[in-house]
């Protein structure tokens, strides 16, 4: 690569220019830039839409001679790309202007720009000196909370500044490493990414006692919609999907309210729905009529940085094998805790619980925890996590009331086919899991082939399971003990009985569905974080930190406990 007479390095022609505003993300944060520019993880907020809208209509004041808005400009030799929002001659000089929504910076109680502000407008200055061959002197930006117009010079200093940047951004654009989190943290409280980036979590895991600033989303904004009512249709008018179901009833879904469609059985959705759905990365699972997972849609391919990570962390065996000893610390932590609070709540639900039956599982299961900590190989942590699971399964009739009816009391657990009624709401609930935590391992562009507990042995990814184990107990096992408690369900009317196998009628499916997305949207704290969240968000939360325990930022995965 030769060298400009300003020394900055030329642009290699397969390379993409670089976005002025990501030089500004740049200044602003390095993660922010990475995040955005090479993982192309971008969110546009509230702030964003108002400064679009502010953009639109706003222009310099006291110009004279011709004024452009919003013009585009791309540098060949400076490999980059910008729109300028405002252009103006004054004395026969071309000055572009920049506006910000926000109040300008104070030094001596003078107006000033932000660094990053500064570097934008310096960089549409040297845009337009390569486009129209002529030297560009300063910039302005408009701030237009307090009023003000600072004059930025477009001296020596900054051009190398701008530079400097230039030849950063392209190292980064190169690098499969995320950089650290700014040491700026009020930085982070604006930041539309803090969900993605997960600053103050990442804090937390080297400040346990530091308190942590909920930049977190407390619930999901989307929803998922259940398609199950067989020979429905998905069809897309506008920017809307349609729901028409086999006797005619319409019902619309706006594309910005959906995270995904779960089709169950015999329905189908549109190509121009599907272009729909690709477009704004929304996801279609497929199940069969009995329930059982078939297949999913999903766009792109995903962020290739993040999976050339998880691949070279999860081929070594240690990280696979620390993992591991996490997970299932925690899936049999929390099922001790759940039976024993089960226990100490004997006194006060007519439970038919044999003592003897609990103080043995317990005291086995409590045992098993014991020799985790003294296993050191993944195939014999499998074994202890099934002989827990094995223990756990064996109380289920012992946690339901008399008076339920015998027929929905479990006989163990069976699966393909469930031969209970218990079974069949039970595989139904973890079917439903499965998209979710698929869903979420998609939106944090992890690859789900690719996992460090589950052997892999069929087309099933081996990474959703994995992390499946973590949530079984807290969305599926404990709400639905709790609707049969109720006397939630119809024996005759919520099932559909063939010889010995058993499945949810359409009714059936129906209250689970809506008892699976009810223990979705229910808040729960934290017991390591300390925030309140929905159990929707916990997936997606656990999910991004399985991704930090492979980018030096490990310490919060699998570490919540139900109280």
């Amino acid at each position: 690569m030769s060298l400009l007479n300003n020394g900055c390095a030329l642009q290699s022609e397969h390379e993409e220019p670089l976005r002025i505003m990501a030089l500004h993300a740049l200044d602003y944060c390095p993660r922010l830039f990475y995040l955005e520019e090479v993982e192309e993880i971008r969110v546009a907020d509230d702030r964003v839409y108002a400064g679009r809208a502010l953009h639109e209509i706003v222009a310099p004041d006291n110009f004279d001679g011709k004024l452009m808005t919003q013009v585009e400009l791309t540098g060949e030799k400076l490999g980059l790309t910008g729109k300028i929002d405002c252009l103006c001659r004054r004395n026969g000089t071309l000055i572009p202007y920049e506006h910000k929504r926000g109040k300008s910076r104070r030094i001596d109680g003078n107006p000033a720009a932000w660094s990053s502000d500064a570097i934008q407008v310096s960089a549409y200055g040297l845009l337009l000196e390569e486009a129209r061959k002529m030297e560009v002197k300063e910039g302005r930006i408009r701030y237009h909370a307090d009023n003000q117009t600072v004059r930025v010079p477009l001296d020596d200093t900054m051009r190398k500044t701008v530079f400097d940047l230039i030849a950063e951004g392209r190292r980064l654009r190169a690098s499969t490493e995320r950089p650290p989190v700014t040491p700026h943290e009020k930085r982070c409280i604006r930041c539309s990414l803090a969900a993605v980036c997960l600053p103050e979590e990442e804090r937390l895991a080297l400040d346990s006692s530091r308190k942590t600033l909920r930049l977190f989303p407390e619930d999901r904004q989307k929803s998922t919609v259940h398609v199950i009512t067989a020979g429905s249709q998905i069809s897309k008018t506008g920017e809307s999907f349609l729901l028409t179901s086999a006797e005619g009833q319409k019902k619309h879904y706006p594309v910005a309210d959906v995270d995904s469609f779960v089709i169950d059985g015999f329905s189908q959705i549109t190509t121009q729905a599907l272009q729909l759905c690709a477009v704004n990365d929304i996801s279609v699972h497929w199940l069969t009529s009995s329930g059982s997972y078939m297949g999913t849609f999903a766009s792109g391919t995903g962020p290739v940085q993040r999976r050339i990570r998880q691949y070279k962390a999860l081929n070594d065996e240690s990280i696979r094998l620390r993992l591991t000893r996490l997970l299932v610390q925690s899936k049999i932590e929390q099922t001790l805790r759940y039976i024993l609070r089960c226990t100490r709540e004997c006194s006060e639900n007519n439970v038919r619980r044999p003592d003897k039956d609990i103080r043995l599982a317990v005291s086995r299961i409590r045992s098993l925890l014991h020799d985790l900590d003294k296993t050191d190989n993944v195939d014999a942590i499998r074994g202890l996590e099934g002989l827990a699971a094995k223990e756990y399964f064996g109380l289920f009739p012992h946690l339901l009331k008399e008076n339920i009816p015998e027929e929905m009391r479990p006989q163990g657990r069976s699966r393909r086919p469930p031969k209970d009624r218990f079974n069949a709401i039970l595989s139904y609930l973890y079917t439903l899991l499965y998209t979710t935590v698929l869903q979420s391992t998609l939106t944090v562009g992890l690859e789900p082939a690719f996992g460090f507990y589950h052997t892999p042995r069929s087309s099933t990814p081996p990474l959703v399971l994995d992390l499946m184990e973590l949530f079984r107990l807290i969305v599926c096992d404990i709400p639905l003990i709790g609707s049969i408690n109720r006397l939630h369900w119809n024996i005759r009317e919520d099932f559909d009985i063939t010889g010995e196998k058993v499945w949810l009628s359409k009714t059936g499916k129906r209250k689970a569905v809506e008892l699976y997305e009810r223990r979705l949207q229910d808040k729960w704290k934290h017991s390591v974080i300390g925030y309140s969240l929905s159990y929707a968000r916990l997936i997606e939360l656990e999910v991004r930190l399985l991704e930090k325990e492979w980018t030096g930022e490990e310490g919060l995965f699998a570490k919540f406990r139900i109280r």
